[in-house]
């Protein structure tokens, strides 16, 4: 009996590539298992291994628990005062012992040890890759694919399999077995049975390190790859600059005859890549984005981050692209929203505006059409310009003279006054819902002026796009999107429950 189990312990340590002890901690658990079973009462075992000799000993035991603790299990359980009687000394805490006639080990025992090392072989498995590849998260990985499984393909990355799910597959790639190929390492699962590492093809992130992978520059810091944007197995943009003004930052990507391009290209399967010159100047990182179309004018709105891009009625489709592809891009790439307009769509975009702001300039400042049109045609397009630019800026305007200038000035600033009084006042009649005066994130101002604007509970908010507040009180981009995050959080709590 000794021999058989320093025999298994050799076995299965040779074989599944575990320490010996983790298999005759696995064989003891076994024993314990088995010995349990032999008493009609639900005790508590320990079996101690001799391991030099394979020789075993079996112990029944109590846990001492305090006086004043209730017992729960009376076979498991011992008080203090009763175990100090037995054993002198002892702490709650600790177990009192008692030794029990050990069982064969049989070829039940020896099943159930089977069992139990094979899901410690596992669980060490697991751990390992976990420990092994978390660091590599968002990393390029490369692998084999090994085969195709309800759509989803097993890849094997040094003897682990790894799940390329078909939704982060490039479309239409068509890959089979013993097709080499890379990837962004994107989950590592420990507890989840089957493949643990999760990959992504579709992530404009391996653009980026394919990129970075094949241009020597780039690893030398000589040139920046600075950020992509994908429409998986179509097209591609990336934006790159270089810190040497003697190296091309996209030469050095398209490589001699275009063979560092291509080769990535290759790796994505044929997917077009542009490669744009980056700008410090935004007007014109979103030019070179939208190249070959020519761009004829740039009228940029900071505050919402959009940019009316006007070229030439030939250059309309190629600026959009197919189904809007080149607009789309050049966005994402350059974090602008661009709106692809003829001149003829700009003036009319203009001369609505111009209307609009005329139209306020008359009742606002009682003026008539013709002043009106000479403070649009200036470029004044606020009430705050006109009260508050310096004073010679108006009387440059060839039209004005002194007295008109100040009389506009003063009726600017009253106008002003006078909608910051109607506009305390309608904030004083707001009502904003309790729920959202007490949303995360929010304050008082901030949810008079959003009830002002019939937004009113967080459900209200939730609904809303970040359009819809953006400019109410001042909200930028960032606070409009993060208040209407935290507003739909209940959403996502009740789809969870």
């Amino acid at each position: 009996m000794a021999n058989e189990i320093l025999l298994m312990a050799d076995v299965l340590s040779s074989e599944k590539g575990v320490e010996k002890q983790v298999i005759f901690e696995a064989i003891e658990a076994a024993l314990a298992t088995a010995t349990r079973k032999r008493h009609r009462e639900d005790i508590e075992v320990r079996v101690n291994i001799f391991q030099d000799s394979g020789d075993y000993e079996s112990f029944r035991r109590w846990e001492v628990i305090a006086e004043d603790e209730e017992i729960e299990f009376p076979t498991k359980q011992m008080t203090f005062g009763a175990a100090e009687i037995m054993e002198p000394g002892i702490q709650v805490g600790e177990f009192i012992e008692e030794e029990l006639e050990p069982v064969e080990f049989g070829r039940i025992a020896a099943q159930a040890a089977k069992q139990v090392i094979l899901q410690k072989v596992r669980e060490a498995e697991r751990n390992r890759v976990a420990a092994e590849y978390e660091p590599k998260l968002n990393g390029l990985i490369s692998g084999v694919v090994k085969r195709v499984e309800r759509g989803d393909i097993i890849i094997d990355v040094g003897g682990v399999e790894a799940l390329l799910p078909r939704s982060k597959m490039i479309p239409r790639e068509g890959l089979r077995p013993g097709d080499r190929i890379r990837a962004i390492l994107i989950d590592v699962r420990v507890a989840n049975r089957g493949p643990q590492l999760v990959l992504d093809r579709i992530t404009s992130d391996l653009v980026l390190k394919l990129f970075r992978l094949e241009v020597p520059e780039a690893g030398e810091g000589i040139i920046e790859i600075l950020s992509a944007a994908r429409d998986p197995g179509l097209r591609a943009k990336i934006a790159v600059r270089s810190h040497d003004s003697k190296v091309d930052p996209v030469g050095a990507c398209v490589g001699i005859r275009g063979s560092r391009v291509q080769s990535v290209s290759n790796e994505i399967g044929g997917e077009r890549v542009d490669i744009i010159k980056w700008a410090d100047d935004p007007a014109q990182f979103v030019i070179n984005a939208l190249a070959p179309a020519e761009v004829e004018s740039i009228m940029l709105d900071e505050d919402k981050g959009t940019m009316d891009v006007v070229v030439d009625e030939d250059n309309l489709s190629q600026a959009i692209g197919r189904g809007g592809q080149n607009v789309r891009l050049a966005s994402e790439l350059t974090d602008w929203d661009i709106n692809i307009m003829s001149h003829e769509q700009a003036n009319e975009k203009v001369e609505e505006e111009s209307v609009e702001i005329r139209k306020e300039f008359i009742e606002k400042l009682d003026i008539g059409n013709d002043v009106a049109s000479i403070l649009v045609q200036e470029g004044f397009t606020q009430l705050e310009e006109v009260a508050y630019v310096p004073r010679e800026e108006l009387l440059a305007v060839e039209e004005f003279d002194e007295a008109l200038v100040d009389e506009l000035r003063s009726r600017a600033e009253d106008a002003l006054v006078t909608l910051a009084i109607l506009r305390e006042e309608q904030l004083k009649d707001a009502q904003p819902a309790k729920d959202l005066l007490e949303m995360e994130g929010m304050d008082e101002p901030t949810a008079r002026f959003l009830a002002l604007n019939d937004i009113k509970t967080m459900e209200d908010l939730a609904e809303c796009a970040t359009d819809d507040i953006i400019d109410i009180d001042g909200i930028d981009t960032e606070r409009a999107e993060t208040l209407i995050m935290t507003a739909r959080k209940p959403w996502f709590e009740n789809a969870e429950s």
